[in-house]
């Protein structure tokens, strides 16, 4: 399969539009990020650099207008040069504007209008519309008073305010375009005879080999053939260290080679197969979803439009009886309809949903389900699958134990060195345990595997044994008490235990276990801290079980469980009213995934967990599920923020705008009510960005 799909085509539209203006290429998308559908509005996040360019001549072909104001001539005490048809350069230059600036609102009208679902263009257009009509009306009515310089400085802020509007939506909402922006250009392929050539993306294929030279990207997912380095694998994992690679390890396409060393990797999958690409469809995805909240802003944002019609129709009765028609009525009513324009609502929740969903990619938190996302902050027990979550899923050195006369690095060091040329697990493990401990092992000889009991070999002078009590038993050696103490506590513990013997004495023994995760530790205590239960599921023995869950402080403890069991354990939680966030990542895991109130599945779980779970951790990172569920809960925040602003703004300006304070001297002109219209969007877009320092 070609690099193409999904990577390619964005990468190509990123190239090709540096302006913003390539948001056609995920209409859907964007569409949802400017409007989230409210009032059917059509795609104008992509229009960001037309209302720039027609605000900046609107506002340059303005200044006419003002010039020949005869109201603003009156209150600034100036009369500008006159000449044969100076009178129709303010209705002149307005209907200008009217066309360049104001019908893009009209056209925008026209969709909502068709669909019966009219919004926030809606109001503008009519706006705008009833000024401009009476203004040339006015041009031919006796007495009447015209409203040219009023509509181009209203037409004016209404550009300057969607301008703005949309460089904030671009920003909340460029998840796509940062992700497309981690992929190179193109790749070096190594050819058959070692010679490298420069090919673009699209030319790659599974099973081309390319180089990877220290500080480059990394062009697709693949596996390390030769080489050894650091790759920054930040911006999909949000891990902050590079992580060190070597040969058969996997490369992430995207990540950048950190370290001193090239590699040669061998590429595994292309366009859509590849991790990016996964991730990028997840987060499309989730910003097209809807939330419940969202749900609720959308309809309030509807039933604005109609709240603000009757408000303007009553606000023009109400001034015609007290004032007779004339230009002030028209400013009135226009002023309301802008005012009203539901922007702010209509944006209040698909601008935190754009955020949230990109600042959860950048920290390896996937979101396939928006649901998923804003029930993580209602859940009362986190229930995680052991093995392979809070654990590594492989044997290590939990502890040891060295007699008198004997330290416990040089316990390590003479076991290391007599299973140097072990090829078993609990070989392996006490190597990694003597590396992890920088301790320099020294080269053994004469090595022989015991099977079934251990290992023997010569290190340095001494004659070393290590393997499990029957190997003692063999050797007719006896065990100090002190290690037949530590020996019983590891049993109970569900631990093996491995004897260390020297010159026909036993000198120490090792505990090996599932090492529990670092992270484990501070993920258990910071949900305690969030005030949320943790349990733990597993099919070990109750003794293993009990012993992990003790040393984290795990609450609950579900042990000898069988695998089509564990979906049983997520209902006994529920069945107590509790609401349980699953974390798993194998396929015995799908079925408790899916039953969860929240299904969490960690990225080095299969494909099947990952298909039964809302949300996916790219890391299998427990403290990871802490910043899924203060992400959650700052949404949260925000989308209340945002409604309460935009409901309160609403709920002041319209009494404001139809002229309650009139009496006291206090009106506000159309373009002041743009002004503020256009502010309470911005701050709502604004509110939207601090999601950034939620994690």
């Amino acid at each position: 399969m070609k690099q193409g799909g999904i990577m390619h085509q964005h990468h190509q539209a990123h190239e090709d539009h540096k302006q913003h203006e390539h948001h056609a290429q995920t209409p859907h998308q964007h569409q949802q990020h400017a409007e989230h559908d409210h009032g059917a509005h059509v795609d104008h996040t992509g229009h960001e650099a037309l209302f720039r360019r027609r605000f900046w001549v609107c506002l340059i072909l303005t200044v006419p207008v003002l010039v020949y104001s005869p109201m603003l001539q009156e209150w600034f005490g100036f009369s500008p040069p006159t000449f044969p048809g100076s009178q129709w350069v303010s209705p002149i230059f307005a209907t200008i504007i009217f066309l360049y600036g104001g019908v893009p609102f009209l056209q925008m009208a026209l969709p909502e209008v068709r669909q019966r679902r009219p919004g926030m263009m809606t109001l503008i257009s009519l706006a705008i519309s009833v000024a401009f009509v009476y203004s040339l009306a006015a041009l031919f009515l006796p007495d009447a008073g015209s409203f040219f310089w009023e509509l181009v400085t209203l037409i004016d802020v209404m550009l300057l305010g969607h301008w703005i509007e949309m460089r904030s939506v671009r920003q909340a909402s460029r998840a796509l375009d940062e992700l497309v922006k981690l992929l190179p250009a193109t790749a070096e392929r190594v050819r058959d005879d070692g010679t490298v050539e420069e090919v673009p993306l699209s030319a790659l294929c599974p099973g081309d080999i390319v180089l990877i030279r220290p500080g480059a990207k990394v062009p697709a997912d693949g596996e390390i053939l030769e080489g050894e380095s650091e790759l920054n694998e930040s911006m999909l994992t949000g891990e902050s260290r590079p992580v060190k690679k070597g040969p058969g390890e996997r490369v992430i396409g995207g990540t950048v080679n950190s370290g001193s060393g090239s590699l040669r990797v061998r590429i595994t999958a292309t366009g859509d197969d590849t991790m990016l690409a996964g991730i990028m469809r997840l987060v499309q995805e989730a910003q097209a979803s809807k939330s419940r909240t969202q749900l609720l802003a959308d309809r309030a944002a509807g039933w604005l439009f109609y709240a603000a019609v009757v408000v303007a129709l009553l606000t023009a009765v109400a001034w015609i009886v007290a004032i007779g028609f004339d230009v002030a009525v028209i400013e009135r009513v226009a002023t309301v309809l802008v005012i009203a324009c539901p922007h702010a609502l209509g944006l209040a929740v698909p601008l935190v949903v754009a955020m949230s969903t990109s600042l959860a990619a950048r920290n390896g938190i996937l979101v396939r389900d928006r649901l998923a996302l804003e029930a993580a902050r209602e859940v009362d027990v986190v229930l995680f699958d052991k093995t392979g979550t809070l654990t590594k899923g492989e044997q290590g050195v939990v502890a040891v134990q060295a007699v008198e006369g004997m330290d416990e690095t040089a316990l390590l060091r003479l076991a290391a060195a007599a299973e140097g040329d072990s090829e078993h697990s609990i070989a392996a493990a006490i190597r990694q345990a003597a590396e992890e401990r920088g301790i320099d092992v020294p080269a053994s000889r004469d090595f022989e595997a015991l099977k079934g009991r251990g290992v023997r070999a010569r290190v340095e002078s001494h004659e070393v044994y290590v393997g499990a009590p029957r190997l003692l038993d063999e050797l007719h050696v006896q065990v100090p008490p002190a290690l037949q103490t530590f020996a019983e506590e590891a049993g109970r513990k569900g631990q093996t235990v491995i004897y260390v013997v020297v010159d026909g004495n036993v000198v120490g023994a090792l505990a090996l276990a599932d090492v529990i995760r670092p992270e484990s530790y501070e993920a258990v205590a910071q949900l305690h801290a969030l005030g949320m239960e943790v349990a733990m599921v597993t099919g070990d023995s109750r003794a293993v079980a009990e012993a992990v869950a003790q040393e984290l402080g795990i609450d609950y403890v579900f042990a000898e469980v069988l695998p089509q069991d564990k979906a049983a354990k997520v209902r006994e939680l529920q069945d107590k009213g509790k609401r349980v966030m699953m974390v798993g990542d194998g396929v015995n895991d799908a079925p408790a995934l899916a039953q969860a109130d929240v299904g969490v599945a960690i990225g080095s779980g299969t494909d099947v967990a990952i298909e039964s779970a809302g949300i996916i951790l790219v890391r299998s990172n427990p403290l990871d599920i802490v910043k899924l569920i203060e992400l959650s809960r700052a949404t949260y925040r925000k989308m209340v923020q945002n409604l309460i602003w935009a409901t309160a703004y609403n709920i002041v300006a319209l009494p404001l705008a139809a002229g309650v304070l009139a009496p006291w001297g206090i009106l506000l002109s159309p373009a002041v009510g743009a002004l503020f219209m256009s502010l309470s969007t911005v701050i709502v877009a604004l509110n939207a960005q601090t999601l950034r320092n939620a994690l």
